[in-house]
């Protein structure tokens, strides 16, 4: 049997404040979204784009409410 680790809202937001992003604890993936856009949009955010790449490479093990708050967040900032 394999298991296989989920990307839920907590780890999207974990790896986000790895990037220097400031989000509260328990932040809903779209307000974790849209603090990382807004500060992209203002200073900008090393690695952010990458994460972005790698986490929608693996949207089989990605929440939808995760996929859906990236997709409309931070994809068309990012493109």
């Amino acid at each position: 049997m394999m298991i296989v680790d989920l990307i839920d809202g907590d780890d999207f937001r974990d790896r986000l404040v790895a990037l220097g992003i400031r989000i509260p604890e328990g932040a809903c993936p779209e307000t974790c979204a849209r603090m990382a856009r807004l500060k992209h949009m203002e200073v900008g955010v090393p690695g952010l784009q990458d994460l972005v790449r790698e986490l929608m490479a693996r949207t089989d093990v990605m929440l939808p409410s995760v996929r859906a708050a990236i997709e409309r967040f931070l994809l068309p900032g990012l493109r």
